[in-house]
């Protein structure tokens, strides 16, 4: 019997790259579902994870706008937010494509910070009863690794122009000049980011403290601050699509099975949940 196991375990090994050939030509050409056999006419995107780039997400963003046959959008997000600068794109997509056709934002898990930030132009902002919501706020941080590299003996050689070049640096304590100038830039940021919120929301700037200052909100509270719109399960954020674009057979859009399989491995994820914890960065 262990020399048949063993036999079995050496034939995979030798056979696992053709294994997963077989398996993936057979999730690209198994039949389709019969609901496809109607032209789909609404379209779920998911945002997911740590936001670190926006060019996967803008590209269906622009896709769906584009597809004339998409008559609305979900916006499915569990993100803990990321990276200024994707968040912004994302946001900004996301309203120039509410221009063309309802989207309802919809928190399944953690809508906080910088997912936050790309849901807020969205139509309507639906959350699950159990989701976080809120975290408006700026963070930038590095270590202070200078009593580590005393202790090793090792010393940083620098060469630089410019009062605040080193600002951030983990090798030793910041100076005040430099602390106050990485305090400017963070401030500068949540200004903005409160500023959207408030406009997108229809809020007042001069109230931030009660729905930003970072507050981290249930979905309950995250309605009475005016965050969201609704308490509800995906079923109402799905029917809430369908209502503003006046579908009457709701045909949901399907990933290509290929590309499917892909991100159910989650590769993407893992790399980008890694980069996440790399380096001086201001994130939301």
């Amino acid at each position: 019997m262990f020399k048949a196991l063993g036999t079995m375990i050496k034939w995979i090994g030798q056979h696992f790259m053709g294994m997963i050939f077989l398996l993936i030509v057979f999730v690209v050409f198994m039949p389709s579902s019969t609901a496809q056999l109607n032209p789909a006419n609404l379209q779920e995107i998911k945002l997911t994870g740590p936001i670190m780039t926006a060019d996967a997400i803008l590209k269906e963003i622009e896709e769906a706008q584009k597809d004339t046959k998409i008559k609305g959008v979900l916006l499915n997000v569990n993100s803990p937010g990321g990276a200024v600068p994707p968040s912004i794109e994302i946001a900004y997509a996301i309203k120039e494509l509410n221009k063309h056709k309802p989207v309802v934002a919809y928190a399944s898990g953690i809508m906080a910070s910088g997912s936050y930030y790309a849901s807020i132009y969205a139509h309507t902002i639906i959350a699950n009863p159990g989701s976080i919501v809120g975290s408006i706020g700026v963070i930038m941080e590095s270590a202070n690794i200078e009593e580590l590299m005393n202790t090793i003996g090792i010393k940083t050689q620098i060469v630089k122009e410019g009062t605040y070049k080193e600002a951030g640096t983990p090798t030793r304590e910041w100076t005040a000049e430099e602390r106050a100038e990485l305090e400017r830039l963070t401030k500068d940021t949540y200004d903005l980011f409160v500023k959207d919120v408030a406009e997108a929301r229809d809020l007042e700037v001069s109230n931030a403290k009660a729905y930003a200052d970072a507050h981290i909100f249930s979905a309950k509270r995250a309605k009475e601050a005016g965050l969201i719109d609704t308490v509800g399960v995906i079923a109402q954020a799905k029917a809430k699509v369908q209502a503003l674009a006046k579908v009457t057979k709701p045909s949901w859009k399907e990933k290509d099975k290929l590309e499917s399989f892909i991100d159910q491995l989650g590769t993407k994820s893992i790399m980008q949940l890694q980069s996440y914890f790399y380096g001086l960065k201001a994130s939301l």
